[in-house]
Parts: C-alpha cells; sequence; structure tokens
C-alpha cells in the first residue's frame, strides 16, 4: 500500500500545472479584459508600455487565486477604451501593533 501512495504522490507531481492564459490587451475593450479575468480567475495580460517596450504581468479574479501570504489589490491596465481595473496579487503586509 505504500508502494502505491508513493507511486500516486509521485505521478501527480509530475504532471504540469495548468498554465494561466494569455491575451494581448491592446484592443480588448476593458470590459471584454474584466471579463477574461472573471471567466478564467486568474490570466496573463500582454500590452505595449509608454516606452514601446513589451508589458505583462498576471492578473485574477479573486483571492483563491494568489499565494499564500499574497492579497489582490487593485492595478490599472491600458484596455482600447480607458484605463481598466483589474485585481494583481500582492504580498501582504502585516503590521504589529
Amino acid at each position: 500500500m505504500r508502494k502505491f501512495a508513493l507511486a500516486a504522490a509521485l505521478l501527480f507531481a509530475a504532471i504540469p500545472a495548468q498554465a494561466d492564459p494569455a491575451y494581448v490587451i491592446t484592443n480588448m475593450s476593458c470590459s471584454k479584459v474584466q471579463a477574461a479575468v472573471r471567466a478564467n480567475g486568474s490570466v496573463i495580460l500582454h500590452w505595449t508600455g509608454k516606452s514601446g517596450l513589451p508589458r505583462y504581468s498576471r492578473y485574477v479574479s479573486d483571492r483563491r487565486f494568489c499565494q499564500p501570504g499574497y492579497t489582490p489589490a487593485f492595478a490599472n491596465v491600458p484596455a482600447a477604451d480607458r484605463s481598466c481595473t483589474v485585481n494583481q496579487c500582492v504580498l501582504r503586509i502585516r503590521t504589529r501593533r
């Protein structure tokens, strides 16, 4: 039984994690960007920055998609029609009182 449990654990460890879908948001409206984040839970958004260099980051629909110790916070990305607010995981800072 131990061999079976060990083999099962190794098998599951070898299966790659599901990758976040990626979107180029240069021609997407804000509502479509937000809908993509909601529909997938977490996504990688790509755009071209003001400097002309490519930019990208991971955005999430809620805290379930953040790693432990991180929390969702509002971030803005440049959609085709306007600046668009989505959630991005940031390190949670706890203060002592």
